[in-house]
């Protein structure tokens, strides 16, 4: 990978924004609060999607955090001092930031390294994949202080795993490890942790090499499929590929599949 197309910025100081290469890394940065979230976090997030969405340079985001952690989720030192009308704004605001991720359409790569607890393993689950490194550990700790899961958990885990796994990560508050979430089919891949920056980095980079707009329509298809019926599906598939037959990245994969040659996707 080429360095001469980095750019940094610093959206807020609770969240990094790197992009280089196609590649835009989002660094949740809390470390001394293990990365819980906060509002200047969330709508640094959700701002960073905005930009990622209609910028054509930008092909795929990473998702990570800084310190030794990905995410705590829910801040526990503030819990106790917020009101119910508190709690349900700022879980409204999250929830704005979980249906983004669910329809910017690039591929949003969660490298989960330490632990993603509560709604830090269900920012995780929005996102397209997940990596995790060998260390990782995987919990939905709201049992463990008298709430229910949010941030999607309901919804996502249900459809990642059996009913029965699902509540027993819920009911039970104990950890899973990165192996076990893998063989769950949680976690694409494990990496170990010295090698985590780099084999993120290629993993990340691999996708900047593939057709962008293709990837986006394929997760909007897939996503469609959680409410629609198989003939909408069907139907939405027929149009769009009547659709994608008139792109370059088809024409140039057509091509380099007649030259013998890997394509060169520019991404419309």
């Amino acid at each position: 990978m080429s360095v001469e197309s980095k750019e940094t910025t610093e959206a807020t100081k609770d969240l990094l924004v790197t992009t280089e290469d196609g590649v835009m890394q989002l660094v949740l940065n809390r470390p001394d609060a293990l990365n819980a979230f906060s509002p200047a976090m969330i709508n640094g997030l959700k701002q960073s999607l905005k930009q990622a969405q209609s910028d054509e340079a930008i092909k795929v985001i990473v998702l990570r955090g800084a310190g030794r952690a990905f995410s705590a989720g829910g801040d526990v030192k503030t819990m106790g001092e917020a009101t119910p009308v508190d709690v349900y704004d700022h879980i409204g605001e999250l929830n704005q930031l979980i249906e983004q991720m669910r329809s910017v359409e690039k591929p949003i790569i969660a490298a989960v390294h330490g632990f993603a607890a509560g709604a830090g393993f269900n920012l995780a689950l929005a996102c397209d994949l997940i990596v995790a490194a060998e260390d990782t550990s995987f919990i939905l700790s709201f049992a463990q202080v008298g709430l229910v899961s949010d941030g999607g958990g309901h919804y996502f885990l249900p459809k990642s795993l059996t009913p029965y796994q699902a509540k027993e990560l819920l009911f039970s508050a104990e950890p899973l490890d990165a192996r076990t979430a893998q063989s769950w089919g949680l976690v694409n891949k494990v990496f170990p942790l010295d090698q985590m920056e780099k084999k993120v980095s290629e993993y990340a980079y691999s996708f900047t090499l593939r057709p962008t707009k293709a990837l986006g329509l394929m997760k909007r298809l897939t996503n469609a499929a959680d409410t629609n019926s198989l003939p909408e599906i069907l139907e939405a598939e027929r149009a769009t590929q009547a659709m994608m037959i008139t792109t370059k990245d088809h024409q140039e994969g057509v091509l380099a599949f007649k030259e013998k040659r890997k394509p060169n996707f520019k991404g419309n």
